[in-house]
């Protein structure tokens, strides 16, 4: 724990700025790039954005935020990745998380907190500076943790019905081959009692992967169900933590990815800056 307080400190989180473009230009841009709480808190303009995003295993953090992180030029960390680097390492964790993923469980705050100082340390090496943080934190701990070394902007919350979440984890594959992750299932929700309609088409492999696909291990209908109560219990004292800063922006997603993304950037006031990078590219 002492050595993700020492690297958090450290310059590689508090780098130059991320945009070649002016800081008045980015201010405009979005009131979240350099400030928690929306319009109302403006920090310091010499570092990049240290955004949190949250959300039930399966609703999509990982896509969204690594879409975000190609956009804003920021390091994206997933704790979820870590765990499974490490699982795929053999190194000394590697039994004990295996054990724990496998029945369900989350991981300790020990482990992620050893993870993700590894993880800002190689960072650090290679000059990355902020970060969007996916799956971390996860607990009010976590949390205190991240909220004494340095400062959150923004927390994105994500969010979808829990059928809807159970139907994407069980519909998950990877290709053993090239590693690629795609979804099998077909979400087709139907609004009622006022709640929209929910479509999800697969995101089907190509036919070179078809007979590779495998399966996670914990991605069975106990394991997901289990996993989504415990993330349940544990996240509403998080999200309250963060409402009360005034740094937690909740996010309905509506569909897919051609559905949500847009909606995202435009609640982020991010859709112009795409459309300036897209034009410039």
């Amino acid at each position: 724990m002492a050595r993700i307080l020492r690297v958090a400190r450290s310059s590689s989180l508090y780098g130059s700025r991320f945009y070649s473009t002016s800081a008045e230009e980015v201010s405009r841009a979005s009131p979240f790039l350099h400030g928690g709480g929306g319009a109302s808190r403006v920090l310091a303009k010499d570092r990049n954005v240290q955004w949190v995003f949250l959300g039930c295993p399966g609703v999509g953090k990982g896509t969204y935020a690594s879409r975000l992180s190609t956009l804003l030029g920021v390091p994206h960390i997933a704790t979820g990745d870590l765990v499974r680097e490490e699982l795929a390492s053999s190194g000394p964790l590697s039994r004990q998380l295996s054990e724990i993923v496998n029945q369900g469980k989350l991981v300790s705050d020990e482990i992620i907190v050893n993870l993700l100082s590894k993880r800002l340390e190689a960072g650090e090496a290679k000059g990355e500076s902020g970060f969007i943080l996916d799956g971390f934190p996860r607990t009010m701990r976590q949390a205190e943790i991240l909220g004494d070394v340095t400062d959150i902007d923004l927390v994105v919350n994500l969010k979808l019905p829990e059928e809807v979440l159970v139907d994407k984890c069980l519909g998950r594959r990877t290709c053993k081959q090239c590693g690629k992750g795609f979804n099998v299932a077909h979400i087709n929700l139907k609004g009622e009692n006022g709640k929209p309609a929910i479509s999800m088409d697969p995101l089907l492999p190509p036919p070179q992967c078809m007979s590779k696909l495998i399966t996670r291990a914990d991605d069975t209908e106990e394991v997901v169900k289990a996993r989504l109560r415990i993330y349940n219990e544990t996240s509403q004292p998080l999200e309250e933590y963060y409402r009360s800063k005034g740094k937690l922006m909740e996010f309905d997603l509506p569909g897919g990815i051609p559905e949500s993304w847009p909606r995202l950037l435009e609640a982020l006031r991010l859709d112009d800056y795409e459309e300036k990078q897209s034009a410039a590219a």
